[in-house]
């Protein structure tokens, strides 16, 4: 039987970890079994085209909400070209309401409900043995003009029966994300998230995760997600993987979803201590700092130790922190959200990503929609259009905030400038974006695009439309934004021209003086000097750079100056990033950033 395992991946440098456990517990009895990737970017015909000349007699499918539509495009041309083929669909958006899907798909021949391995695995042997599916746990299955749904398969008690999925064909992961996981299930059962569904936590053998982990790494892969959906839960374990990376890293880096307000202070404090830098990424939900949402959604979230948590991971600087909210959750309205964005943005982390709720299938907030006056996208991937409290019209001023988080916050393209624009200009942050949001709908910017040069002209005319007394100061400020991520330097005509050329090449002397990078510079004390001069650049400008970025609330005379040199391709950042200096004007390094 010539069986074909395929998904479409959100993007070309993603991999599937639900394929590769598939092919890995089925392969010891079907040892010709395939695997092939694609993305939601190529185009349905092209890959129907491509299933059909490996002439498959099973295709199985992995499904979710961001590729069934996608999915199910390629499978109606395939089965118009390959009508004898059987289709076999698993994955979370066809394991629930799974009777009602089939009845709107009529060439899908089988789901693999929840679970998938054995129920997979035994399918396939149902199948290449002439037999239907009837009697397979977890199946739900065509039979004619019927729709026939087995009881549900009970979870696998020990995950270890499941062959590793990465004990070979490593070369299939070059230049890709490898997700893996330590454990399935989740102790917590938020209303929103399809892990609430499933009870309890099942673990993999330590040893055996080591040795996989180890595998990834000496194979070069660049990346490693773990899907854990509460990674720190068990804390023994979490350490013991925590130590074991840093003892073996190479270049990989690792990602973890944790949960931070249960991440133990003497966890962090190991962290601190004894993680590189950039080894670790920290996915953190924090979703609503609302009580009431919280427990209308079955959340157990103290705040509090949360953002202590967050805090002390960012004073130690090695780990990068995400956190995660979700507007459109019940009984949290547009005040309410205003207040959550803020209590999260205040913890400064890397990375803050603003989502909208979905009505996924089989969750506890679907369930009860009815109760908070939901109404939904009928299409994947069933985002919210308004409640009982937050409207439609809240819900697209959310999506400009959206919008403009993504393009000035987290691109870190304005780190200099956003802090100090946010406490003189606005009253909380989630005024500044909601505002400048706002800005941008009425004059049309959200139907174009935009360049990076772009975007500092928007934000300076949208200064300029509130009359901002700060403006002087702020456009410098912006002026050194810009020269960190735009090397051309074609300025603006609303930048001042450089006013002291004299102090400028004085500089650039003195960044000849090796004794003197040494002293005060020594990220760049090893750098040759004509390259020194080539991938630096020397600026003056009219505020205090140091007291902007240290103390954006306080306000400036106007009367401050600051010498900034900004050094391009410094040996410890990554390449094309630039690092700043700030000099005082007795040439003596007073911060560096």
């Amino acid at each position: 039987m010539n069986i074909l395992l395929t998904t479409l991946n959100a993007k070309y440098v993603h991999s599937s970890l639900a394929l590769r456990y598939l092919r890995s517990y089925a392969e010891p009895h079907f040892p010709g079994i395939r695997l092939v990737e694609y993305t939601i970017n190529d185009l349905a015909e092209k890959i129907a085209a491509d299933i059909y000349k490996r002439q498959p007699d099973v295709v199985g499918f992995s499904c979710y909400i961001w590729n069934i539509t996608e999915t199910i495009a390629v499978i109606k041309r395939l089965k118009k070209v390959l009508p004898d083929v059987k289709i076999i669909l698993g994955g979370p958006e066809v394991s629930y309401e799974t009777r009602l899907f089939m009845e709107q798909h009529p060439y899908i021949d089988y789901v693999v409900a929840g679970e998938g391995e054995q129920t997979f695995l035994e399918l396939l042997q149902a199948l290449a043995a002439g037999r239907g599916a009837e009697g397979i746990p977890g199946v739900v299955y065509r039979d004619g003009d019927m729709i026939w749904e087995n009881p549900p398969r009970p979870l696998l008690s020990n995950l270890n029966v499941i062959p590793s999925p990465y004990q070979d064909r490593l070369e299939e992961l070059e230049n890709r994300i490898v997700y893996f996981e330590c454990s399935r299930g989740c102790p917590f059962k938020c209303q929103y998230c399809l892990s609430s569904i499933e009870d309890g936590v099942r673990y993999f053998h330590l040893e055996r995760v080591k040795r996989d982990l180890k595998r990834l790494i000496d194979a070069g892969v660049r990346q490693i997600k773990f899907v854990d959906r509460t990674f720190n839960i068990h804390k023994r374990y979490a350490l013991e993987i925590f130590q074991f990376l840093i003892d073996n890293r190479r270049d990989t880096t690792f990602h973890f979803e944790i949960t931070a307000d249960i991440l133990k202070p003497d966890v962090v404090d190991f962290l601190n201590e004894h993680a590189p830098k950039g080894l670790f990424q920290f996915e953190i939900g924090v979703q609503s700092t609302n009580d009431l949402t919280n427990e209308l959604v079955q959340r157990r979230q103290n705040f509090e130790k949360l953002a202590n948590t967050v805090r002390k991971i960012k004073q130690g600087g090695k780990i990068h922190q995400h956190l995660d909210l979700i507007a459109g959750l019940p009984e949290e309205d547009y005040a309410s959200f205003r207040k959550t964005f803020n209590d999260v943005y205040a913890l400064q982390p890397d990375e803050l990503q603003l989502g909208f709720l979905k009505m996924l299938k089989g969750v506890g907030v679907k369930i009860r929609a009815a109760e908070h006056g939901y109404v939904w996208n009928d299409e994947p991937p069933y985002e919210i259009l308004y409640n009982n409290v937050l409207s439609y019209d809240d819900i697209l001023r959310l999506k400009g905030v959206e919008d403009i988080l993504e393009r000035y916050s987290n691109s870190h393209k304005f780190d200099v400038s956003l802090p100090y624009i946010i406490a003189q200009e606005f009253a909380t942050p989630f005024d500044f974006f909601q505002d400048f949001a706002d800005y941008w709908e009425t004059h049309g910017l959200f139907k174009i695009g935009h360049r990076l040069k772009a975007l500092y002209q928007h934000l300076y005319d949208f200064l300029q439309t509130r009359n901002s007394k700060h403006l002087p100061v702020i456009r410098e400020l912006l002026k050194l934004d810009m020269a960190l991520h735009e090397r051309s330097r074609q300025w603006p005509d609303w930048i001042r021209p450089e006013d002291d050329p004299a102090r400028v090449e004085q500089t650039y002397q003195l960044l000849q003086n090796e004794a003197w990078r040494q002293a005060n510079m020594p990220v760049l004390a090893d750098v040759p000097p004509h390259l020194i001069r080539k991938n630096s650049f020397v600026l003056t400008l009219r505020c205090d750079v140091d007291k902007a970025v240290l103390e954006p609330q306080q306000t400036q005379t106007g009367n401050e100056r600051s010498t900034v040199v900004v050094y391009y391709d410094a040996p410890h950042r990554q390449a094309g990033a630039a690092d700043y200096f700030v000099l005082s004007e007795t040439d003596r390094l007073v911060a560096s950033k």
